[in-house]
Order: C-alpha cells, then sequence, then structure tokens
C-alpha cells in the first residue's frame, strides 16, 4: 500500500510499505481521510515520535475492511471514527482515570503507523462506529474536536463566562464552537492571519482582532485560552486573565517555549494556570457531537489533497494557509 513517511526529522516521502494485517482484537480501515495537525509538524521536526521512520496521520476515519479473529463489536463495511490514543492501564496515571498522562503514552500516528495510509491498523477498543449519515471523509475532524471537548471539561466552564481565544486556525475555531454551546456570554478572538480570522467571525465570534490591545476590555477576559502554542500569545495571554479568571494552555507549544508568570499576581487574583493535553473520555462525546452538526466541514476543512501530496499538504499547514487540510488516499 502507498502511505507517507517520516523518514528522520525534516524528511517526509509518500512509498509504497507492506499491507496491515489486524491482530485478534484489532481492525483494517480504509482511510477515507486523514486530517493534519500541528503535532505532525513537532514529528517531522524530529520531536514527539518516539523512533523514526514513522506513517504519520493521528486524526483519520474509514471504513472497516479486515476484522482480527476476536472482534465482534464491528464488521467489515462499518463505517468508523478512531481514538488515536494507545493507553498502558497499568501505570498510576492509568489508574486513577487520567490515561492521556499515561507513564507509557503512546497514539497512532505518533509511535505506530498511522492514518497517512491507504489503510490503516487500529485496537477495535478504538473504533466508534459513524451513523450513515455522517460523510466519512469529513469524520477526520472527529479526533481534534475530542481534544477541544476535553479542553472544555478541564475549565469547567460556568454560565456567562467572557472568553478570549488566541488563535482561528482548526482548534481556535472548535474552541470558539463549544464555547458558543457552553454558556459563555461573550467570545473574542485574536489572529494575525485576517483570512482565518474571517472565519471566526464568519462562525460568529463576538469581536475579531489582531491583537487584544484592540478590544476595550481593561479588566481581562474570565477565559483566555491559548491555541496557537506562540510564546508571544501565550505571553500576552497570561497577562489578559481576569481575576479569579483561567488561563488555558491548549495549543501546542515547541519543547522549548517558555513564559513568564507573575506568581503575587496569581495568588492575589486567585488565577488558575492550567493545560489540556490530548484526548481524555471525550472521543464518544466528540462523535456524537459531530454527528449533530456541531461543526460545518465545509467551513472547518479548507484543503482536501491526494495522499501523493502530503509533503506539499504538510508544507501548506506549516505556512499556515488554510484551516484544516486532509489527504484523502
Amino acid at each position: 500500500m502507498r502511505a507517507a513517511v517520516i523518514e528522520a526529522p525534516g524528511k517526509v516521502t509518500v512509498t509504497t510499505v507492506p499491507d496491515p494485517a489486524p491482530g485478534p482484537r484489532e481492525v483494517v480501515v480504509d482511510v477515507a481521510a486523514c486530517g493534519l495537525c500541528g503535532t505532525d509538524l513537532h514529528i517531522l521536526q524530529g520531536e514527539f515520535a518516539p523512533t523514526l521512520p514513522i506513517v504519520p496521520g493521528h486524526e483519520f476515519a474509514g471504513e472497516v475492511v479486515g476484522v482480527g479473529s476476536e472482534v465482534t463489536e464491528v464488521a467489515v463495511g462499518d463505517k468508523v471514527a478512531v481514538d488515536p490514543s494507545l493507553h498502558c492501564h497499568e501505570c498510576r496515571y492509568c489508574r486513577i482515570g487520567r490515561g492521556n498522562l499515561c507513564d507509557r503514552w503512546n497514539a497512532i500516528g505518533v509511535s505506530v503507523p498511522g492514518g497517512a495510509a491507504e489503510f490503516a491498523v487500529a485496537p477495535v477498543a478504538n473504533c466508534v462506529r459513524l451513523p450513515e449519515h455522517v460523510d466519512v471523509a469529513d469524520a477526520a475532524l472527529i479526533e481534534p474536536l475530542s481534544c477541544a471537548v476535553r479542553g472544555y471539561d478541564v475549565l469547567g466552564s460556568r454560565l456567562g463566562n467572557e472568553v478570549l481565544i488566541y488563535g482561528s486556525g482548526t482548534m481556535g475555531l472548535m474552541m470558539l464552537e463549544l464555547a458558543k454551546r457552553t454558556g459563555a456570554a461573550s467570545v473574542d478572538v485574536l489572529d494575525v492571519n485576517p483570512e482565518r480570522l474571517a472565519t471566526a467571525q464568519l462562525l460568529g465570534c463576538s469581536r475579531a482582532a489582531a491583537s487584544a490591545d484592540e478590544l476595550d476590555q481593561p479588566r481581562g477576559w474570565d477565559v483566555v485560552i491559548d491555541a496557537t502554542g506562540n510564546q508571544a500569545a501565550i505571553q500576552d495571554g497570561l497577562g489578559r486573565v481576569a481575576k479569579a479568571g483561567t488561563f488555558l494552555q491548549f495549543g501546542v507549544s515547541d519543547y522549548a517555549t517558555k513564559a513568564v508568570i507573575e506568581p503575587y499576581k496569581i495568588y492575589n487574583q486567585e488565577i488558575t494556570i492550567t493545560g489540556s493535553m490530548a484526548v481524555l473520555h471525550s472521543y464518544e462525546r466528540a462523535a456524537e457531537l459531530f454527528a449533530t452538526g456541531v461543526l460545518d466541514p465545509k467551513v472547518f476543512i479548507s484543503d482536501r489533497l491526494p495522499l501523493e501530496q502530503y509533503p506539499q499538504a504538510l508544507e501548506r499547514f506549516r505556512s499556515g494557509i488554510g484551516r484544516k487540510i486532509v489527504v484523502e488516499p
């Protein structure tokens, strides 16, 4: 089969690899679409993935075309979306229900071959069957949506919050859509990319600007979400949190990214600084939300490219062009 392979830091090709075979409790998925995200860029830089080469792609969905000898939950022909998370279920964090912090954390498309290929193998436990009306070529959006759902689990949002989101890429826009549905009084979005900012306005944000200085909010915001991973945005956002407010680090930063905090301000104003890591008990809920139409795929997916153009798709994503980019084998 054909697959994208990150062979070494900075080197990605599309080549022929052996066809996958399922284990007893695994299925083979004929991949309909695989989304690109910032994690793929980190892997390309030599971060995150324990070893290279690796077939990337942790945002994917497709049709089951093969099942292992002990699989009864799904059948050939079923449409499924795949949770890429692989937890050990044995370490302390797995045992306390925090598998996303697993000491032996792995993921499909990060540490084992992923969905940037014609076919992918996944544990049946990671497969969520999709209803007939869901277009499986759109369902690659479910994985990033599940990360956004996890983010709102961490926030435990109360009604009437004033929310500020840094970044209107795919994840920032998903956080916007969920903020609107979790009782926010207002949702402001910042981005230096005018095209992406226009999409946030299309989706109904309260205000859109290139900088928080353009918005009249001297007291700050109840909830500030960084969806960029950018050091300058993070540093600015930490200073925009209102008294008793919360800063959520949602965007994925480079390992070397640093930010300065003001301990007295955090103490004196009871500010919470927290983070949200990947998926935790949120994938099925994201699939259910997606099936109800919480996201418009026509708005969120800006580019659909053939698998053979995976290197070009990755470069397009790196340059900040478009929104969600997917490859279709």
